[in-house]
């Protein structure tokens, strides 16, 4: 059988592996944030790891808000300002974590999951993983559960589908989303990002959305990165399917959101090492602005899933 999952419990936090040793190719799971740490293929030369890791769980642990690497952002993504938000005629303030003036990305970021499964087949091999959030920030009040499912089929493909429910006795706002950081083995500099947008959400000096989008068509065809600094998010359209391309002589990195991620945020950080892609369900400050807020009800599952393929470029 072509696939098979590994556990390392020598770690602070154990860490899953799913392998596919038809063409080698592996991902890395940390059980600390269900964050992808690797996902390494072969190309001629070189097997690459083209995703931009710690070194470590206990790495993690320490560096995670240094950039957020791979961090799942949940129950809130990106920026919220100043952390206050409105719900119910409720004002709620949010004490974790800020980059003044805002909080970002979340609550659940260094969160510790339990390892409910994993599953080989003659098709993929798999990891559920499971965290329940219990209140833990005054200004979020409200419990849910998660279950985070990676799994990795052939032609390296990986994918990632997330279940949220709870059990309050109302609706509560919601949005999710990841913030991985992919690498090619180059500079940013030497790739070519395209995706199936040409509409950008406007921000202000605060990288929080104005609530006005505009036309931007750089990326529809394709473009190179090349002293291009992004730190923008972008709507998609209702109509799918979606797809955002990152590649250069070397790799070519497609990522497809399914209909529960409308929104694309890209960053190019100042070291040009990598470039965050990020799949998100709702807009920075979406429970002020509105843009992609969920109200999940009681006792209704609902899933968000993204996919990740890799090839050799031709």
């Amino acid at each position: 059988m072509a696939f098979s999952t590994k556990i390392d419990n020598d770690q602070l936090f154990p860490v899953i592996t799913l392998l596919d040793s038809s063409n080698d190719t592996q991902a890395e799971i940390y059980s600390f944030g269900a964050l992808l740490n690797q996902f390494c293929i072969n190309t001629s030369d070189v097997k690459l790891n083209l995703i931009d890791g710690f070194a470590s769980p206990k790495a993690a642990i320490q560096e995670i808000t240094q950039g957020f690497k791979s961090a799942f952002l949940s129950p809130f993504t990106c920026r919220m300002n100043e952390g206050k938000y409105v719900f119910n005629e409720k004002a709620y303030q949010v004490e974790k974590f800020f980059y003044p003036p805002h909080a970002i990305h979340g609550l659940v970021y260094d969160a510790a999951y339990k390892i409910e499964s994993t599953e080989i087949t003659e098709t993929y091999a798999s990891v559920k993983l499971t965290y329940t959030y219990d209140k833990e920030d005054i200004g979020y009040p409200f419990s849910f559960s998660i279950s985070q499912i990676w799994k990795l089929e052939a032609e390296s493909r990986l994918s990632v589908s997330t279940s949220i429910v709870h059990q309050n006795s109302h609706a509560i706002p919601y949005a999710q989303g990841w913030h991985p950081y992919f690498t090619l083995g180059t500079s940013v500099d030497d790739c070519t990002l395209q995706f199936t947008t040409d509409t950008k959400v406007e921000f202000d000096d605060t990288l929080l959305p104005t609530g006005k989008t505009f036309d931007d068509i750089r990326f529809v065809e394709g473009a190179s990165l090349k002293n291009v600094f992004l730190d923008n998010c972008f709507h998609l359209a209702s109509k799918g399917p979606h797809s955002c391309i990152l590649s250069n002589n070397l790799v070519k990195l497609t990522i497809r959101p399914d209909q529960s991620y409308p929104y694309l945020q890209i960053y190019t950080p100042p070291h040009r090492k990598s470039i965050a892609i990020e799949n998100l369900s709702g807009a920075p400050d979406c429970f002020n602005n509105g843009l992609g807020l969920l109200l999940l009800e009681p006792g209704v599952a609902i899933t968000f899933a993204t996919h990740y393929s890799a090839e050799k470029s031709t």
